[in-house]
């Protein structure tokens, strides 16, 4: 005589969600190799633009299917156990805020990818032309029309001054800029002027960097230009760079290196 055990299966809903964590996690993945293939030289920025885009809106989806298995209607009302839905909700939130975040710099702030702390006469690359050959982007300084949109967008960049003077001034500029993590092309003390480049952390898109040290009686003044190689808008990534560049500075003088 055979025993037939019936074991009741759980519904659909009831395991919402496991699917979203799992799709939550893919979409994780998806959007962090968007950026590290482009950097590893998998595939252009433009598709990892792409796969970001697709990221965004399978977040969305996977939010919308989070709340599904928390909220299961007005009979059964919230999930007792919601504490299995909230990673999932909250990484589907974090890949959405990311890309929005992004949108409202591209929307609010200027559309430029050059920026310096000289707008009358900028800062000129010499030793890093080269390295732009390829570049979209030109390292000829863009004139009036690209300093009125600087104005608009970032009107606290100015020189810095700073109370030292000749090489001391020089290897401060330069001691800064080793903190920063560019790579130094080229450090000319004769012209007072310093070459780097930056590589962002998860596009790994090039950015250019020039310092000129120009004395002013006793001490002297810093002017900075960071110009990116791809890219119609930086979304604020420059001038944000020069902000740090200077915060750095400001202990290079206060904490000298031994």
């Amino acid at each position: 005589m055979k025993v037939e055990i019936h074991r009741e299966k759980k519904p659909a809903r009831s395991l919402l969600w496991l699917w979203s964590l799992g799709l939550a996690v893919g979409f994780l993945v998806l959007t962090v190799l968007a950026g590290f293939g482009h950097r590893f030289g998998w595939w252009s920025f433009k598709t990892g633009f792409s796969l970001l885009r697709y990221g965004f809106f399978g977040a969305v989806f996977t939010f919308l299917l989070g709340l599904a298995g928390l909220y299961r209607g007005p009979k059964e009302g919230f999930n007792r156990r919601y504490f299995l839905t909230l990673p999932s909700l909250l990484i589907s939130l974090i890949l959405i805020m990311v890309p929005l975040k992004w949108l409202w710099a591209a929307k609010n702030l200027p559309r430029i990818h050059d920026i310096t702390t000289d707008m009358e006469t900028p800062p000129a690359f010499v030793a890093v032309l080269p390295l732009r050959k390829e570049a979209p982007n030109s390292a000829i300084y863009g004139g009036k029309a690209l300093s009125e949109e600087q104005k608009r967008g970032y009107p606290d960049l100015k020189p810095g001054l700073i109370p030292q003077v000749g090489d001391q001034a020089f290897q401060t500029a330069l001691q800064a800029a080793n903190k920063m993590g560019w790579d130094i092309v080229e450090a000319n003390s004769s012209e007072g002027r310093i070459e780097a480049t930056d590589t962002t952390f998860w596009f790994g898109f090039k950015d250019d960097i020039v310092i000129r040290i120009t004395p002013q009686g006793v001490s002297s003044r810093i002017d900075l230009r960071s110009v990116s190689r791809v890219g119609i808008s930086d979304v604020g990534t420059n001038a944000k760079r020069i902000r740090e560049y200077f915060k750095t500075l400001e202990k290079a003088i206060s904490f000298p290196a031994a």
